[in-house]
């Protein structure tokens, strides 16, 4: 009799280094490959993202001799057919520890359906790190020692054959959705993964620590749609460093995701709400014309437009602009970190929900950092230093592709600044962080 047994495809739509789908291949003599489309998650998820997917679920399929099935459905009604249908006996998962990842699993075991996890999205699963009392970290700095001291296994072996059985037409429900007109987005799935992987060790890699803060250039991994939907591990990326400068600033960024992850796990409330419940209580200004300003990319600080109008086209934004921008939402114009939050959730390919959570914290001084809410980015002076030349900005507001290097960054010190129509600012940084620090001082404990 010919043993069966799901995979389950989630936030690991890939082959190589996946140890639960080594799992299941081990414990069968045929997989069922599934991917299940979540109506919930699908109806919360912007455009950009879900084409993504849809590349990328293509991408998978090939890989798997086009034997995925992608199901619509309830997962416990689509595992249970499945189960029923091919006589599997075992579910085969890598764990996931964002909340509604927790409670939808919570759900299906509830209803009768074993699952087998295996791995994780994560070098180091969430909860693994802890400080000698046994309590989890509460700032970076002591996690990232941790997370070294703890380490991780090397990658997983990439399965030489997969027997998979062939679905019926009716199983291959491969969505459709495509990317608003304009648009356009890093390629999907796992070979584009590799591929860009391989591309930035050459070009970027070894210039991290400086290249990583230069919009202007090409000088980030873009990895972070990949490591989003899985399509690579970052054990992979780990394995690959050699411990330089450079190198090791990349690792601390893998390990800012991990430590973002392992804060959520252990305060699933701070997806929406307050890491430090202070600020719940601080003064904000009510959303309206001065946050669509923001969400056009119309405030009328130049480097804050450019870094909103990438969102927009591409569904992704540089690392060092993401500050930026949310220090203005939330110190320039005083809204809730939230409104922020959720138009990041909107538009980002790469929406992962703890770092997403927890970057907007961290940047508004309310999460996990020490010293925190006193900091206030200067939108003017963040586009000299990590924009020197403009070419970020000329690239994304073309409004002002005719100013020179010194200029862009203040058009409205020059005759010809807005020549082209580009939006006057809509407040005074100077003032508004004084207002900022003002409002901070209100909910000081006495």
């Amino acid at each position: 009799m010919t043993r069966r047994a799901i995979f389950w495809f989630r936030r690991d739509l890939r082959l190589a280094d996946n140890p639960a789908l080594l799992a299941a291949i081990e414990a069968s003599d045929e997989i069922v490959p599934v991917f299940i489309l979540d109506e919930k998650l699908i109806s919360q998820t912007g455009t950009k993202r879900l084409a993504y997917l849809a590349a990328s679920l293509h991408s998978l399929d090939e890989s798997l001799g086009n034997k995925l099935h992608v199901m619509v459905g309830d997962q416990v009604e689509v595992l249970s057919d499945l189960k029923k249908r091919y006589g599997a006996t075992e579910v085969h998962i890598s764990q996931e520890y964002e909340p509604y990842g927790v409670a939808r699993d919570a759900r299906i075991e509830k209803a009768g359906i074993e699952l087998t996890r295996t791995g994780s999205p994560y070098a180091v699963a969430p909860g693994r790190v802890r400080k000698p009392d046994g309590t989890n970290y509460r700032v970076y700095t002591p996690f990232y020692k941790g997370w070294v001291m703890h380490g991780w296994r090397e990658p997983a072996v990439t399965p030489k054959n997969i027997a998979a059985v062939q679905p019926q037409e009716s199983d291959r429900n491969f969505p459709t959705w495509k990317l608003p007109e304009g648009a356009v987005i890093t390629p999907a799935g796992e070979k584009s993964a590799l591929e860009r992987w391989k591309y930035f060790k050459k070009t970027a890699l070894d210039t991290y620590d400086v290249g990583r803060n230069l919009a202007g250039i090409d000088g980030t991994s873009k990895m972070s749609a990949h490591l989003k939907w899985g399509e690579i591990h970052p054990r992979t990326l780990l394995a690959e460093l050699n411990g330089t400068k450079a190198h090791e600033t990349f690792q601390k960024e893998i390990a800012w995701r991990e430590f973002y992850a392992d804060i959520l796990h252990h305060n699933p409330h701070t997806e929406s709400d307050y890491y430090a419940e202070r600020f719940a209580k601080m003064r904000y200004d009510k959303p309206g014309k001065k946050l669509d300003a923001w969400k056009e990319g119309k405030t009328g600080y130049p480097f804050v437009d450019a870094a909103m109008r990438q969102l927009l086209h591409e569904g992704w934004m540089h690392n060092r602009t993401r500050m930026v921008v949310a220090s203005f939402l939330v110190k320039d114009l005083h809204i809730e970190w939230q409104h922020g939050a959720d138009f990041f959730m909107e538009h980002l390919v790469d929406f992962d929900v703890a770092s997403n959570a927890h970057g907007w914290q961290w940047t508004a001084g309310c999460g996990t950092d020490a010293s925190p809410y006193y900091r206030v980015f200067n939108p003017i002076e963040q586009g000299k230093r990590f924009d020197e030349n403009g070419d970020y900005i000329r690239k994304y507001v073309p409004e002002l592709a005719h100013l020179s290097a010194p200029d862009i960054h203040e058009p409205w010190n020059v005759l010809d600044g807005y020549l082209h129509d580009y939006p006057e600012r809509i407040v005074d940084h100077a003032l508004e962080r004084l207002e900022s620090l003002a409002r901070l001082e209100e909910i000081k404990p006495d």
